[in-house]
C-alpha cells in the first residue's frame, strides 16, 4: 500500500490505513488544501470555480464524490466533467474561465493506484512552489469550511469531449480530408478506460471509418499493464496483422500518452512518436524543440535538420513545459509517448497528437514502417540503483561529475553525460532512494554497456 505526496499531486493505492494510502481521510484533506489555495488567492473577490475530470477507474467514482463534495464544503463551485481525460480537463478549465483543475488518474498504474492531479487557472500543473504549499496546507489541516448558505454547486458538463475534437479539427495542421482519403483501417487499444470512448469518436470525425476497438468496456479492470509499454501490447500487435490494418493506437488510462503499432505488428517505439510528430510540424513552421533530457537524440536531430534548435528540459511535464515557454518551442514532450503542442494547450495530449501523426502518415507515400524508416534507429537502456537511506546522493553525484569533467556536463536535473554521440543521464528518484541510468546509443549492447559503467563508477563513489 503506498501515498505519495509530491509537489505536482497526490497519489496512492485504494484501500488501507489512513496516511499510509489514498483514502477517503487523505482525498479529503488534499482536496481542501488545494481549494484553499484558490480561496486564498482570490481573496474573497470572486466565487471560485474548479473543474474535475476523471478516468475509468474502478475508484473514480468513489474519489470523484469525495472531491467534489470537499471543494462544495470550502464554498467552491464545481464543473464536473465526469468519465474524461487529462487533455480535455486542460482545455476546460481555461475555456471555462476556472480557477483550477483536478484530474482523478494515476495515468499509467495498476487499477489499485488513483490520484488528484492538481492543475492552475491556465490548465496547466500546478508550479512547484504552489505544489510545497498545498503539502504545507494539507500537514496543518486547518481548514475553514463555508456554512450551509453559502456551500458551492456542482455542474454536470459531458459536452467537452466534442469540443475537445471540434478544437482538433480546426487547429491548423490537421489535415482532416488527407487522413480520410487513405481509407486507414485502425484497431485501438482502449484499456477499459476513457480512451475507448475519445478515440474512437476523434477517428470518427477524422474521416476514419474502419476502427477495430480493443478493451473497449470502461470498467477499470485494465486488461493487461496499462503503461503502453511494449511487454503489454502484443494483443494490439497481433490483432493488427491478423485483421490486416494499417497501424494501431495505444493510449494510457488518462490519455496524454500515446504510441503506434506498424502494419506488421512491429512497434514504432513510444520515442519516436514526438519524434515523427515534431518532424511533421516542423516541416509546417519553423522553431524550436524541447524533450526531457532522457528523452531520445532523434528530436534534436529531427530539429536541427529544419533548422530549429534543441533545448533539454529536466523530467516532468510541467518543467519541459517551462523550458518550451522560454525558448518558444512550437512543439515538444516527453519520450514516453507525451506531445506537447503549445498553440493548442501546453499539456500532453495524445488525441491532438493522434491528429497530427495521421496528417503526417496521410502524406506519405508508404506504410507506417516505412515512415518509422525515415528516423535512426537508438536503443535506450533503462536501469538503476537501489541505496540505503542514509546514502550521501549528493556527494555521489560530485565525484562522478569531476571523473567526466572534460566531457560535455549538464546538471540541471541530476547528471548528464555526452560521449561523442551517446550520452547517459543519471538521476536521483523524488520518492524513493534510487538512481535511474538511462543511457543512449546506436547499438543496444553499447547503450547498456555505458549504463553498466556508470553503475560500477557510482558504486565506487559510495
Amino acid at each position: 500500500m503506498s501515498l505519495i505526496k509530491s509537489i505536482s499531486g497526490i497519489r496512492g493505492t485504494i484501500g488501507g490505513k489512513t496516511g499510509e494510502t489514498l483514502s477517503p481521510v487523505d482525498v479529503v484533506k488534499f482536496t481542501a488544501a488545494y481549494g484553499s489555495i484558490l480561496k486564498k488567492a482570490a481573496n474573497g473577490a470572486k466565487k471560485i470555480t474548479v473543474v474535475v475530470g476523471r478516468d475509468g477507474r474502478i475508484s473514480g467514482p468513489m474519489i470523484s464524490s469525495l472531491v467534489t463534495a470537499t471543494l462544495c464544503a470550502l464554498g467552491i463551485d464545481v464543473i464536473d466533467l465526469g468519465p474524461s481525460t487529462t487533455p480535455t480537463v486542460e482545455i476546460a478549465v481555461p475555456l471555462e474561465k476556472a480557477d483550477g483543475g483536478i484530474i482523478l488518474t494515476a495515468s499509467h498504474n495498476p487499477k489499485e493506484w488513483n490520484a488528484l492531479k492538481l492543475l492552475n487557472r491556465d490548465g496547466e500543473f500546478i508550479s512547484a512552489e504552489l505544489g510545497k504549499e498545498l503539502l504545507d496546507i494539507a500537514a496543518a489541516e486547518n481548514f475553514d469550511f463555508v456554512s450551509v448558505d453559502k456551500l458551492g454547486k456542482i455542474e454536470q458538463n459531458d459536452t467537452y469531449m466534442q469540443k475537445h475534437i471540434d478544437a482538433i479539427l480546426a487547429y491548423p495542421l490537421v489535415q482532416k480530408e488527407a487522413i480520410a482519403k487513405k481509407h486507414f483501417k485502425i484497431v485501438v487499444d482502449a484499456i477499459n478506460s476513457t480512451g475507448a470512448i475519445f478515440v474512437p469518436a476523434l477517428l470518427k470525425a477524422l474521416g476514419v471509418e474502419n476502427v477495430i476497438v480493443l478493451n473497449r468496456e470502461v470498467t477499470g479492470n485494465f486488461a493487461h499493464n496499462p503503461e503502453p509499454l511494449p511487454d503489454h501490447l502484443t494483443e494490439l500487435s497481433s490483432v493488427v496483422v491478423k485483421e490486416k490494418a494499417d497501424l494501431g493506437i495505444a493510449v494510457d488510462p488518462d490519455v496524454d500518452r500515446l504510441c503506434f503499432v506498424n502494419e506488421d505488428g512491429s512497434m514504432f517505439g513510444e520515442e519516436y512518436t514526438l519524434v515523427a510528430v515534431a518532424d511533421y510540424i516542423l516541416s509546417q513552421r519553423k522553431g524550436n524543440t524541447v524533450s526531457n533530457m532522457s528523452s531520445t537524440k532523434a528530436l534534436k536531430e529531427v530539429t536541427v535538420k529544419h533548422g530549429g534548435a534543441y533545448y533539454p528540459s529536466a523530467v516532468g511535464e510541467v518543467n519541459v513545459v517551462t523550458k518550451m515557454k522560454a525558448v518558444q518551442a512550437v512543439t515538444g514532450g516527453e519520450g514516453n509517448g507525451g506531445i506537447i503542442v503549445p498553440d493548442f494547450h501546453y499539456g500532453r495530449d495524445a488525441l491532438i497528437g493522434i491528429a497530427l501523426f495521421l496528417s503526417h502518415l496521410a502524406n506519405q507515400k508508404g506504410s507506417i514502417k516505412s515512415l518509422r524508416g525515415m528516423y535512426p534507429d537508438y536503443f535506450i537502456s533503462k536501469n538503476k540503483i537501489e541505496l540505503d537511506q542514509n546514502t550521501d546522493l549528493p556527494a555521489i553525484f560530485a565525484r562522478i561529475k569531476e571523473k567526466y569533467s572534460k566531457l560535455p556536463l549538464n546538471d540541471e536535473d541530476g547528471l548528464k553525460i555526452e560521449f561523442d554521440e551517446d550520452w547517459v543521464h543519471l538521476r536521483m528518484s523524488n520518492t524513493e532512494p534510487i538512481i535511474r541510468i538511462y543511457s543512449e546509443s546506436d547499438f543496444e549492447l553499447k547503450a547498456r554497456n555505458i549504463a553498466q559503467k556508470l553503475m560500477q563508477d557510482i558504486k565506487e563513489s559510495m
